[in-house]
């Protein structure tokens, strides 16, 4: 079962992101180190590869 966009905003959230806001189905994210992320898509919608691909790496990122 592919992930959900919450699960996404989720493990965001645990990694030190915090939600600036949005228009529509997007959210916007930035952690104190400067990395910034937008994430598209309702909360119970299954999460694109690239999206999650994209969310580990701007975790990785922000943790250097």
């Amino acid at each position: 079962m592919p992930k959900k966009i919450r699960e996404l905003l989720g493990e965001l959230e645990r990694a030190g992101f915090v939600s600036r806001g949005g228009k529509g189905s997007h959210r916007n994210f930035t952690h104190p180190s400067g990395v910034v992320l937008t994430i598209s898509g309702c909360l119970g919608d299954d999460a694109k590869p690239y999206q999650i691909k994209l969310v580990r790496e701007k975790i990785e990122e922000s943790q250097k």
